[in-house]
């Protein structure tokens, strides 16, 4: 960490400890939402979202192969994820980075716990299926990816066409009916500073933090946490984060449905 991020750190854990943030929102307040469905025209689906000067844009391509041995009557879904140097001068080239595949898991758990994408409509014959592949891109670093790629991630399966499939040929630019979505997901992810919590931490309180912890939620049930960094947290404190969590799923997830396009 630089000596000006260290100042701009204990700078923040001040204005933390009297219940501010620096762009003014509550503790617990998401920054402003925005998501720009359909951007990758050769994708069968796709979503930009901007959480505050955060940017994700995903991506949905799908592929006929064969189900896995132990879901025969399935389709598959994998995510990836990939930190692009643009987004950030700490990103640089090259294999994946132990950030990114947290991402990626941490994504792709919640959306596969909550059942999301009703995989058993992606059977085509036996022993044939398509296998839907997410690819997450972080266009810009200012926070908060977890959250920022789990919003683009649904948003684009949400908006997405599944191909047409005739004569054992995908037919991409004939996209037939609409990918079978049961459930939306949600995460949100907290940081805790000093002695507080706060929601939705962007770069400069990801520097102050001492743990990180994501909920995924759908309406009624957890389908996935996430702990990250080296700092402890009490079991009152994630009480309460699980409960607002939920709460704020009803916010998010109205936003990713209103984005369909």
């Amino acid at each position: 960490m630089y000596a000006i991020d260290l100042i701009k750190s204990n700078y923040i854990r001040e204005l933390i400890s009297k219940g501010k943030r620096e762009d003014s929102r509550g503790l617990l307040d998401f920054r402003a939402i925005k998501i720009k469905p359909g951007i990758i025209q050769n994708a069968e689906g796709s979503a930009q979202v901007d959480l505050g000067n955060t940017r994700v844009l995903a991506g949905v391509k799908m592929g006929v192969g064969e189900p896995m041995e132990d879901t025969p009557d399935m389709g598959t879904i994998a995510m990836s994820a990939e930190l692009l140097p643009a987004a950030s001068a700490d990103y640089e080239t090259g294999p994946p980075s132990p950030e990114s595949i947290e991402l990626a898991r941490v994504v792709d758990r919640g959306i596969r716990a909550g059942n999301c994408v009703d995989l058993s409509s992606l059977l085509i014959d036996k022993g044939k299926c398509w296998n839907i592949f997410v690819d997450i891109y972080v266009l810009n670093y200012d926070g908060n990816l977890f959250d920022a790629s789990c919003i683009a991630a649904m948003s684009s399966l949400v908006n997405t066409k599944v191909p047409g499939y005739e004569d054992e040929k995908e037919l991409h630019d004939k996209r037939v009916k609409n990918l079978k979505i049961d459930n939306i997901v949600t995460s949100a992810t907290f940081g805790k500073i000093g002695k507080h919590l706060v929601l939705d931490p962007d770069r400069s309180e990801e520097n102050a933090m001492l743990a990180r912890f994501t909920v995924a939620t759908d309406e009624k049930f957890i389908r996935a946490m996430q702990k990250g960094l080296s700092g402890s947290l009490y079991k009152a404190e994630i009480e309460s984060m699980v409960d607002t969590a939920l709460e704020k799923h009803k916010h998010v997830k109205k936003i990713i449905e209103e984005s369909k396009a």
